[in-house]
């Protein structure tokens, strides 16, 4: 096996960790979840938690890995050997996620060429119905499959600085910059200023604990909690970096990243729809039939929409990288392979998953299985709604009553006082238990919508 990578700047690490965080979770379903629960109340909920339980959970995720130097398998491992089988629960995720991720990546990249050969007016009507017709269309959507897992596959190639840091360095403030274009441009849509008053302006009337649930919920899928990445990203870190920092700069992006999606999506469905924040559906629904119907109403929406789905490219680009780097930092790991080995067995194992996923719209279309309405959902689902909250929880326990939270804050303090430290031992302990358990409850429930 190669000598262990590792980023080559604090800033590069930040960058490729917020990378990872910033996904299609942040644009297709959190403004879903900002208009369904009240829109300013639930901004301001997932914002006290941001800073609260993603930031418990995320500094013991990457102090875990820059700690044992290892893959998610060996870091557990090397924690306490009881609870190693809990690495290969977590290494389960990213491997159940990432083919069928790359299989949306190309859907992505097909709404690309729909706005720049001008189909968009063909897209945008029957309510949708484009979609519908392209991923039952077997042979375009591997053709778009196959060019999102080659991209994906080329950057983790060229290995951790040469390739992840320096493609994140671009692609993210790229990303920022786009997201702010979009975003106020949205806001100049007549009847759009109502909708980013509902968006912002928080109604206590809207408070609950379905609120709270749908925020907790969307935090910890949005900033790649449980996948075994921040354990993979952490083990580069250098040890001279400020962990307690950093982790706070990967929230300040992830957060900025899913206020601005909200921005630029529930202003204009506000406005599109007359003022019903109902409309604003969750998914493929809200990406690939709603918002194309949304820009064709705009002045200049083909030019929008271009902009908008190259933004999306990016930021299920950048995620792909992080899946696709933690399972190979663990085949690389397990079986004392090369980089390049390593990814072309990943690639294999992907299609194959991945052309599942692909075939459930096709051919397949009639395979439910355990009722979900197809093959990507019930992967989606398995992997987010059960195995994520599990192994969550299940490190909790581990630091919060085995290793003790003297694990994490030994990390942290290796250069710097950790600030939060009393905050950190109070939600590891107590507040992040409790918290996995109901977003299991709520997510096999469906609770949180």
């Amino acid at each position: 096996m190669e000598n262990k990578s590792s980023f080559s700047s604090k800033i590069g690490f930040v960058l490729a960790a917020a990378g990872s965080a910033v996904g299609l979770g942040n644009i297709w379903r959190f403004p879903y979840l900002a208009a369904k629960y009240g829109g300013g109340m639930f901004l301001l909920v997932y914002l006290i938690l941001a800073i609260t339980f993603g930031f418990a959970l995320m500094i013991t995720e990457i102090s875990i890995g820059r700690k044992t130097g290892k893959s998610v398998i060996g870091a557990y491992s090397a924690i306490n050997k009881k609870f190693s089988p809990l690495g290969i629960i977590a290494a389960l995720v990213p491997a159940i996620i990432f083919p069928y991720y790359c299989v949306i990546g190309g859907w992505v990249m097909k709404y690309i060429t729909v706005y720049i050969t001008g189909a968009d007016a063909e897209a945008a009507a029957d309510k949708g119905k484009y979609f519908e017709v392209f991923i039952a269309n077997t042979g375009e959507s591997v053709v778009y499959f196959l060019l999102f897992i080659i991209i994906t596959a080329v950057i983790v190639m060229l290995g951790v600085e040469k390739g992840i840091e320096k493609v994140s360095k671009i692609m993210m403030p790229v990303l920022v910059l786009i997201s702010l274009f979009v975003a106020i441009y949205s806001l100049t849509i007549p009847g759009a200023v109502d909708g980013f008053i509902y968006y912002i302006k928080p109604n206590f009337a809207d408070f609950g604990i379905e609120t709270i649930v749908a925020a907790m919920g969307q935090l910890f899928y949005s900033m790649s909690l449980a996948m075994g990445i921040m354990i993979t990203y952490g083990s580069y870190m250098r040890k001279e970096d400020n962990l307690e920092g950093s982790v706070r700069q990967i929230e300040v992006f992830d957060t900025a990243i899913a206020f601005l999606s909200g921005m630029m999506i529930v202003p204009a469905v506000f406005a599109f729809s007359g003022g019903d924040p109902t409309k604003i559906n969750a998914g493929p629904g809200l990406m690939f039939q709603t918002l194309p119907q949304v820009f064709e109403s705009m002045t200049g929406g083909r030019i929008i929409g271009f902009i908008f789905f190259v933004l999306v490219f990016l930021a299920a680009l950048t995620s792909s990288i992080s899946l696709m780097e933690t399972i190979v930092s663990v085949v690389m790991e397990k079986f004392k392979m090369k980089r390049i080995p390593a990814c072309l067995v990943v690639i294999a194992f992907s299609l194959a998953m991945g052309m599942l996923s692909v075939l459930g719209f096709g051919v397949w279309s009639d395979v439910k299985p355990f009722g979900k309405s197809d093959i990507l959902t019930f992967f989606d689902f398995l992997s987010n709604n059960i195995i994520m909250p599990i192994v969550a929880l299940i490190t909790c326990i581990l630091i919060g009553y085995v290793a003790k939270t003297k694990y994490v804050e030994d990390e942290v303090q290796l250069n710097s006082a950790f600030k939060s430290k009393k905050m950190y031992r109070v939600m590891i302990k107590y507040v992040c238990p409790v918290f996995m358990v109901i977003i299991f409850i709520s997510s096999v429930f469906g609770f949180a919508g």
